[in-house]
């Protein structure tokens, strides 16, 4: 009876013994555990610091992109109110631009129609001052034949003066009008001597 009452507290104390070892095995993990714990959520706050710190960084740096982007949105449009308003302003320009063309090809069309009719008026002129020069001539002092010696041709000289020791061929000419080739061919003939008389009978 003893011995079975030994017996059961030597085993009663060893399973203490082992239970306490154990205890105290499972306590050291739990401390290690706990202190891991603790070292991860410590990890983890300053994961989540950094993590809140960078998501803050990011997105101080979204609104400064958003800000620049509104900023670079906001000149565009400026620039294109601006271009707007040059390209009107070139084109209103443009507008001015042809009809002063307009006026100014109407306004020379006109002067060229005014000239030419001048020209023209100054041609006509001219020739009627050259006829009634040419039929005034003898009567003029610059005149220096007798009128009664002189023939009126007209075409192509106008005048041949009989004169009693020579015969003349006289050109009465206006202002600053000259020769026509035909005149200056008959001129170089006349001056070279190539000047011949012939009797036509008719029979």
């Amino acid at each position: 009876m003893n011995f079975m009452l030994e017996l059961f507290l030597g085993c009663a104390i060893i399973v203490i013994v082992f239970l306490l070892f154990r205890l105290k095995d499972l306590k050291f993990n739990a401390d290690s555990l706990e202190e891991s714990n603790t070292s991860l959520e410590r990890q983890l706050k300053q994961n989540k610091t950094t993590h809140d710190l960078l998501e803050s960084k990011l997105h101080r740096n979204i609104l400064g992109i958003q800000e620049v982007l509104s900023q670079e949105q906001q000149s565009i449009k400026a620039k294109e109110q601006e271009l707007k308003e040059k390209e009107a302003n070139l084109l209103e320009r443009v507008k001015e631009a042809e009809k002063s063309i307009t006026k100014a090809e109407k306004d020379l069309e006109e002067e060229t129609e005014n000239r030419k009719r001048i020209v023209s008026q100054k041609k006509s002129s001219e020739v009627r001052l050259g006829n009634i020069a040419e039929t005034l001539a003898p009567f003029l002092d610059q005149f220096d034949f007798n009128p009664e010696e002189c023939n009126f041709l007209g075409k192509p000289i106008d005048y041949i003066s009989f004169g009693e020791e020579e015969i003349t061929f006289i050109e009465v000419k206006s202002g600053k009008s000259q020769l026509n080739s035909k005149q200056r061919h008959i001129r170089d003939l006349i001056k070279s001597k190539q000047v011949a008389w012939k009797e036509v009978r008719i029979k």
